[in-house]
């Protein structure tokens, strides 16, 4: 055994070899900078700063709902545990560099024939085929299997972004819908006083059975409105009940858009479009194509032979009580390689399978990459374009509004028709919607650049440390 220790440590001291290529990171297929032009803000910022979403999202009742989402929400529950699993495979997989060492002890008790009996004793230890990595094939699958338990942590933390992004929208949704709720009751209360109005006007014989029906129409569109975003509501308390993943005090939520507008702050996006790399979508596509690089030094070594070596310690007697004599004990090693001579090119064809996945990985990588500037690009588009949208369609209320009460007037004193009235304050009810809808549009816009983006560190988990060298 002795003689043997030499041999095997300069085996070790060769197994730092590795078959696989070296990694170097693809360059961004995505312009330097994001576009420029009539659509697009201009931003000052050379580079996106790590920020947290209470950073972004500054109202205390949205943020206690996200720690609380954070903490229940199911689906983050399912990353979690899915993270776990991935860090001990990597522990499974990297234990195989190790040699495995095992006792097994015996005892035996035995008559012959002639009445003599036999007493055996044996206790051994050793070492059970221990792989010299010459070739790096361990050291591999274990880089490999650490670089796919990183993706699914940053898995984890796609699921965790998408989820304080969702949370964000349904919370902005459920404002909207309260907005919309007031504005169907405003318009129904009007509509109320018209038929009101018009009704006598009939019986005085003012005004046509027509203005009357026309009235009653427009009460029953507003009312069947308030029906819908009644039931709106409730289903927007729904969706943030499921999100949280538990009951949701009824004092979070917020009373009305404009509250919510204001408390969401507009995340720069800067101008370097390398930010992307630090959304955990591409983190994740990153580590696939690093675990595909580090799959084809496992199959390169393949093609080469596996030296393992096993020993063996033990002590031997037919006496308990000289067991742990000098003439009980024995040792043995030995040492063996094998080597597959003909395999009709199946371990040439891994290797070229392990190189067509590190291809698709790049592609996969590379199209994030390019999805995710689109999406970018998508939400500056309509940064840079809804203040414009959002003041005309204030504009557009207050003319409306303007309109409705001279029309009305107008009405009353018996100047113009109906009709022009009911069309003044159709117009109107559209107008204050419209206005709800491009609010709520830019609200969503903010959450989507959160999203988009992807660079909260708060939503981090403690990195995975790097396997120590057997």
């Amino acid at each position: 055994m002795s003689r043997l220790l030499p041999t095997a440590l300069a085996a070790l001291a060769l197994s730092g070899c590795s078959m696989a290529p070296a990694y170097v990171r693809p360059t961004a297929p995505v312009p330097a900078s994001w576009p420029e032009g009539d659509a697009y803000l201009a931003q000052s910022e050379a580079a996106l700063p790590q920020v947290s979403y209470r950073d972004i999202f500054r109202d205390v009742r949205l943020q206690g709902l996200i720690a609380q989402a954070l903490e229940n929400n199911r689906d983050v529950r399912v990353a979690a545990a899915n993270v776990a699993a991935a860090r001990a495979q990597v522990r499974v997989v990297r234990s195989a560099q190790f040699p495995a060492i095992g006792t097994t002890a015996s005892a035996g008790y035995r008559i012959d024939g002639s009445g003599n009996d036999t007493q055996d004793y044996a206790l051994q230890g050793g070492l059970s085929s221990f792989e010299i990595d010459l070739f790096g094939r361990l050291a591999n699958a274990t880089a490999a299997e650490r670089e796919r338990a990183l993706a699914t942590e940053a898995g984890a933390r796609t699921v965790r972004l998408g989820l304080v992004a969702d949370l964000a929208n349904a919370w902005a949704a459920y404002a909207a819908d309260r907005d919309l709720l007031a504005i169907a009751q405003d318009t129904a209360n009007d509509a109320r006083r018209s038929v009101e109005l018009t009704r006598a006007r009939l019986e005085g014989g003012i005004a046509p059975r027509t203005d009357l029906r026309q009235a009653e129409q427009v009460l029953a569109t507003a009312e069947g409105d308030l029906a819908a975003q009644t039931a709106a509501i409730a289903q927007d308390e729904n969706l943030i009940r499921l999100l949280v993943g538990g009951p949701v005090d009824p004092a979070l939520l917020p009373a009305g858009l404009g509250e919510v507008f204001a408390s969401i702050a507009s995340l720069p996006a800067g101008t370097d479009s390398s930010v992307l790399l630090r959304r955990p979508d591409i983190v994740q596509a990153e580590y696939l194509l690093r675990a595909a690089n580090a799959d084809i030094g496992v199959a390169r070594a393949q093609l080469f032979p596996r030296v393992s070596l096993t020993g063996l310690l033990g002590l031997a007697s037919d006496a308990l009580g000289s067991l742990f004599s000098g003439d009980a004990f024995g040792a043995s090693a030995a040492a063996n390689a094998t080597y597959t001579i003909f395999d009709a090119g199946g371990r040439r064809a891994g290797v070229a399978v392990s190189q067509a996945q590190r291809d698709a990985a790049l592609a996969s990588y590379e199209g994030a990459i390019q999805s995710a500037f689109r999406e970018v690009a998508d939400a500056l588009a309509v940064q840079g374009t809804i203040g414009e949208r959002l003041r005309a369609a204030r504009a557009n209320s207050d003319a409306a509004a303007d309109n409705a009460g001279l029309a009305e007037a107008r009405y009353r004193g018996g100047i113009d028709s109906f009709l022009s009235n009911l069309d003044a304050q159709r117009s109107l009810y559209t107008a204050r919607r419209q206005e709800t809808a491009v609010l709520l549009a830019a609200v969503l816009n903010r959450v989507e650049l959160y999203r988009a983006l992807g660079a909260d560190s708060v939503l981090a988990t403690p990195p995975i440390e790097p396997a120590a060298t057997p």
